[in-house]
């Protein structure tokens, strides 16, 4: 016997658990959130906030209120350094500079740690009718039948028609639905130090510039990095490095780590000292009958860029609509086996295709390459590989091509790796044209269109298959930039179809492949 009643219960309120409230909260869904921890940790992770993030937020109405959180000084950019030896050495470049693809979003990325960013998800989701977030509550079970699932936590039993799982990577609820994962473990341990330091900033910002994190490759790390980055621009920072198996708050040497990865000696009181085991973890499915997992707790990975808590919410923002299109009535319940699809396919890309990658090429770069042993050689693979490190953040489109939602190309997959172009492609996220399109675009499906382009084929198909939709009405010049004259986009932004004319039957066929009807 349940103790209440809610649509969705998500167990996890952390970012992606309260990203996913918000979503369902703003379209009308009863949500009610189960979160262990009264307090938020102001451990600082999860900082880097991608351009699609902050389209997100600006979807969730808080992105004038993350920005006027930072942190950081506007003057200091999302970009790194990737140096080898040691950040003092003659061999520095650039690296990751996430504003390289601004124009093919509708916002700007952000820096901001990540308890900053749970702060204003916790005051929105509590300004919204539908959400009810219940925190200092622990979830101590999941279980399902055939026409709902519950929540057990230490106070009551909550019954819901779905439950979400954004408990991170050791997830009750991905264990107690009976999914698995598939595991890829590198056998390293690895120190994350919080630490504060203004003699750091100061020789570091006048050595590079603005630079908000950096890489230390060094031929003894076998490919893995020792990597640190700015928490504010005065003094306070994190530092990750791989350390021995036995290591401990006892045995580790913080400023002898720091020392190795700065080059020079650094005064550093540290605040925070904990480790964490470097591995890349996949749920084998994000759905087990009514039970979903999300963010962490269907995938983990080492902080490599900043690819964590961007993922989640995308993932949020996927399974949110879906959701509430199931529970409006306007979408089978099958329409929910395609979360799992597309999104499972994205992150096994981006572990596979970027953060593995990442490793296995400066594990090879390190063992082929030192200037201690051919400085000219040397020289000429730093340069190539300097002339190639704007390649992660270009080729990094995450695109559902294989979805069966979409209209994808023949033999189509869906992948992270993709191409930034202005070109409408069903698969893709809609890239930015006409001043006040984004708000445009709105909650529900949209067809995206000109001025005098006939859209009464959709707009009555929608009408017969109950599918909200509306109508933007953008400039010849957008229509050309897209190289289409209609374009279908899902309540998350991603383009469904493409097309010059529709007539009513084509119209409906689109939408019902839209919705999985």
């Amino acid at each position: 016997m349940a103790d209440s009643r809610t649509q969705v219960a998500i167990v996890g309120g952390g970012p992606v658990g309260l990203g996913l409230a918000v979503e369902l909260g703003q379209r009308g869904v009863a949500t009610t959130v189960v979160e262990k921890t009264a307090e938020i940790h102001r451990i600082p992770k999860g900082q880097n906030l991608t351009q699609r993030t902050m389209e997100h937020f600006r979807s969730w109405g808080i992105d004038a209120a993350i920005r006027a959180a930072r942190v950081m000084p506007p003057a200091y950019p999302a970009v790194g350094v990737n140096a080898y030896g040691n950040l003092m050495s003659e061999y520095a470049h650039p690296w990751f500079r996430r504003s390289d693809v601004d124009s093919f979003y509708f916002a700007a990325n952000e820096r901001l740690p990540q308890y900053a960013t749970e702060a204003i998800l916790r005051k929105r989701g509590g300004a919204l009718e539908h959400v009810d977030a219940r925190f200092g509550l622990s979830a101590i079970g999941v279980d399902q039948d055939g026409d709902r699932a519950y929540v057990t936590t230490s106070r009551e039993v909550i019954e819901a028609d779905y439950v979400v799982g954004c408990d991170g990577s050791r997830s009750l609820v991905r264990e107690h639905a009976g999914i698995g994962e598939t595991r890829s473990d590198h056998d390293r341990r690895m120190v994350l130090l919080v630490f504060r330091s203004r003699q750091l900033h100061d020789i570091l910002d006048g050595r590079f510039g603005h630079a908000a994190f950096f890489n230390v490759l060094h031929p003894e790390l076998d490919g893995y990095w020792r990597f640190l980055g700015t928490v504010d621009a005065a003094e306070n920072w994190f530092f990750h490095a791989p350390v021995p198996p036995t290591a401990t708050a006892d045995n580790v040497d913080a400023g002898a780590l720091l020392r190795a990865a700065v080059g020079v000696d650094v005064a550093m009181e540290v605040d925070y000292m904990g480790f964490w085991d470097l591995r890349i973890a996949i749920a084998e499915t994000y759905q087990q009958g009514r039970i979903f997992v999300a963010g962490d707790a269907a995938h983990s990975h080492p902080p490599y860029g900043g690819y964590g808590i961007n993922t989640g919410l995308e993932d949020a923002r996927n399974l949110g609509w879906k959701l509430a299109a199931v529970l409006k009535g306007w979408a089978p319940a099958r329409i929910l086996d395609s979360y799992s699809e597309e999104r499972r396919a994205v992150f096994a890309s981006t572990a596979r295709d970027f953060i593995e990658s990442f490793i296995e090429n400066d594990r090879v770069f390190v063992a082929h390459h030192n200037p201690d042993i051919d400085k000219e050689d040397f020289e000429k693979a730093w340069e190539t590989r300097r002339a190639g490190s704007t390649r992660a953040v270009n080729v990094f489109e995450p695109h559902y091509e294989g979805s069966r939602l979409v209209f994808g190309p023949a033999g189509g997959e869906s992948s992270a790796v993709g191409s930034h172009t202005m070109t409408a492609r069903a698969g893709h996220h809609l890239p930015p044209s006409d001043e006040g399109l984004f708000d445009m675009l709105g909650h529900d499906f949209c067809l995206v269109t000109g001025a005098d382009n006939d859209a009464d084929a959709f707009i009555t198909a929608a009408d017969i298959l109950g599918v909200p939709l509306t109508v933007a009405r953008v400039s010849d010049k957008a229509l050309s930039d897209y190289q289409t004259s209609m374009i279908l986009v899902r309540p998350d932004h991603y383009v469904v179809w493409t097309g010059d004319r529709a007539v009513r039957a084509d119209a409906e066929a689109v939408l019902r492949r839209a919705t999985g009807t």
